[in-house]
């Protein structure tokens, strides 16, 4: 136990690099396995069901980004109670903190999953669906839904996990879930012949292995965190605490719902069913980068709300720093991708020759502004890592809703299915320049010793 301590300790007195690199690459690791993850699924059905089918998957995309806010809501939000909490010592209040979690998954998980399939098509007619699509996102979507209850769980352990001092076993359990699922895909697609209910069969499955195995390390009583009698009362201060912390990538979840919603209706109305499939092919490319730089986020996470919780403005400023720097490599990787060479990305998913053409012109446009969204999402995640909700929340939302929206509403009109994609650089470029002002207002604060 007094080593499981140190470890949570050494986040206050280490070198912030070496803490960064220690906590970061495995972060890195699971959501770049996570990523790919996600790509394995579209390439499989690509190119083992057909073009539509990658179009009705990419019609998923709001109903996946509704339950990931709903899942954020907790997973986040404990995460991190958790590592200020353990800044502070206060070791019974952040054991409570998984109890909770634990329960709060349970209720969220199965009451999102059972709400959802009852309305399962008008939802997915109101997100785009023709005819020709609904019948693979019915497939995909009924299967991941009475899954979600082991998502939501999954992925709230792996978040505490992470914050407990233990980013390598959450990674293993992120690989764990990606090594089967890309063994079962092929298995379930072609061997079995389930088509794209097989790679969501695969979804599933490959999250409740990985589950089992968080529960087993949650169980040994010799971690400092571990599942005990006691604590999984929900207490309205945790719960409060934690839904308010986690309010912040929940709103970001909950507003890609919303602007996926239009993004794939502008792109039916101007474009048809196949544009809808070139976005989302775009939307899993860009997520591979995205994902990374969240990796990078969630090493930052911990060091950043522990030495804010001990009051050290000079260790939050040297990993803020850093983590910015490093996100930005990883964006520009993915914008020098987009730009020289997107037919080669798109051509992963899928051999159809107008998919591949719609999805490579739509790619360009998309990446090009690529270089300033790692510090976009780093400002964002670092006032989320130190407890300044509001602060989290408004840089969320600025890119969804006070931007992307009016672009996807003026735009189009003037430049039909391209105006949809000269919508997502442009609010890009503006929510920087946002996250800009505020960040270095409150380096300000924290060079003046205020909080």
């Amino acid at each position: 136990m007094s080593e499981v301590k140190g470890a949570a300790m050494e986040l206050g007195t280490e070198r912030i690099r070496k803490l960064l690199v220690q906590y970061a690459v495995p972060a890195i690791i699971a959501m770049t396995a996570s990523s790919l993850y996600n790509m394995v699924d579209s390439i499989f059905i690509g190119h083992g069901v057909g073009a539509l089918a990658i179009s009705g998957l990419a019609l998923t995309f709001p109903l996946m980004n509704l339950a990931a806010a709903f899942g954020s809501l907790v997973g986040v939000g404990a995460a991190t109670l958790v590592s200020m909490r353990l800044g502070q010592r206060d070791y019974e209040t952040a054991q409570r903190i998984l109890g909770n979690v634990v329960v709060l998954n349970l209720i969220i998980g199965i009451s999102f999953g059972l709400l959802t399939l009852v309305f399962l098509d008008p939802i997915l007619y109101f997100f785009g669906a023709s005819d020709a699509t609904i019948g693979y996102a019915r497939e995909y979507m009924s299967v991941i839904l009475w899954g979600n209850v082991v998502t939501h769980m999954y992925l709230g352990l792996n978040a505490v996990l992470r914050a407990a001092g233990h980013p390598r076993k959450a990674m293993y359990a992120t690989i764990l879930t990606v090594t089967i699922n890309a063994i079962l895909d092929p298995l379930f697609i072609f061997g079995f012949g389930w088509g794209i209910r097989g790679a969501a069969i695969a979804t599933v499955l490959a999250q409740i292995l990985a589950l089992v195995w968080q529960f087993r390390i949650f169980s040994d009583r010799n971690e400092l965190l571990h599942f005990r009698r006691g604590i999984y009362r929900l207490k309205g201060k945790i719960v409060r605490n934690v839904l308010a912390i986690g309010m912040s990538p929940f709103l970001m979840n909950l507003a890609a719902c919303f602007i996926v919603i239009l993004i794939n209706k502008g792109l039916k109305e101007y474009g048809g069913d196949l544009n809808i499939g070139a976005y989302g092919i775009v939307n899993r490319l860009g997520f591979f980068f995205v994902m990374i730089v969240m990796g990078i986020n969630q090493g930052m996470q911990p060091i950043a709300g522990y030495n804010y919780g001990a009051r050290q403005f000079d260790r939050v400023d040297r990993v803020l720093k850093l983590t910015i720097i490093g996100a930005t490599c990883v964006t520009t990787l993915g914008f020098l991708i987009g730009e020289l060479a997107p037919r080669l990305a798109v051509s992963v998913f899928t051999d159809d020759p107008e998919l591949v053409r719609l999805s490579a012109e739509g790619m360009r446009i998309v990446f090009f502004c690529f270089p300033i969204i790692g510090f976009q999402m780093v400002t964002s995640n670092f006032f989320q890592s130190i407890g300044m909700a509001s602060k989290a929340i408004f840089l969320s939302l600025t890119r969804q809703m006070l931007f992307l929206l009016p672009a996807l509403i003026i735009l189009p009109h003037f430049f039909g299915a391209a105006g949809v994609w000269y919508s997502m650089p442009v609010s890009d470029l503006l929510a920087s320049l946002v996250a800009m002002v505020m960040l270095v207002s409150q380096f300000r604060k924290f060079k003046r010793g205020e909080g």
